[in-house]
């Protein structure tokens, strides 16, 4: 949960739609920690890709806004991310989806994931498949 704070505000008096990739953000980086805890080191993935989608504008009265993300791909290097911004009262304010990109510190280009890394991603995919579905695969 995240607090809406005045500053996140624009002129038309609602939440500025840069201020939503902050709020999808600081979910990620949440995310990455536990999931990576022992396996890998957070920090040694970028950001690659996000898209956001709005679906209804969010004002100070909505007080605090209710941030998740799941992964839905596993690739060599990257994985994949539905990630959500809701109201207190489960109103769908924006979704997004994130491409985070397993990094070389030293050459500073992409690196295939550990398998360490990679175990710690598969178990947490395979926690969040709903029933019925494949693990990576396409709902729709």
């Amino acid at each position: 949960m995240i607090e809406i704070r005045w500053r996140d505000l624009d002129a038309y008096n609602h939440v500025n739609n840069a201020v939503y990739a902050t709020y999808l953000e600081e979910c990620r980086d949440e995310w990455m920690t536990r999931v990576l805890e022992g396996a890998g080191d957070p920090w040694d993935w970028v950001l690659a890709r996000v898209a956001i989608d709005y679906r209804r504008e969010l004002t100070q009265d909505d007080d605090i806004v209710v941030v998740s993300c799941r992964v839905t791909r596993i690739g060599n290097s990257s994985v994949t991310l539905h990630e959500e911004v809701r109201t207190q009262n489960g109103e769908l304010s924006a979704e997004a989806e994130a491409v985070l990109v397993a990094r070389d510190r030293v050459g500073g280009r992409s690196r295939p994931m550990g398998d360490a890394e990679r175990a710690a991603l598969e178990r947490e995919l395979a926690s969040e498949t709903p029933r019925g579905q494949t693990p990576g695969s396409d709902p729709s």
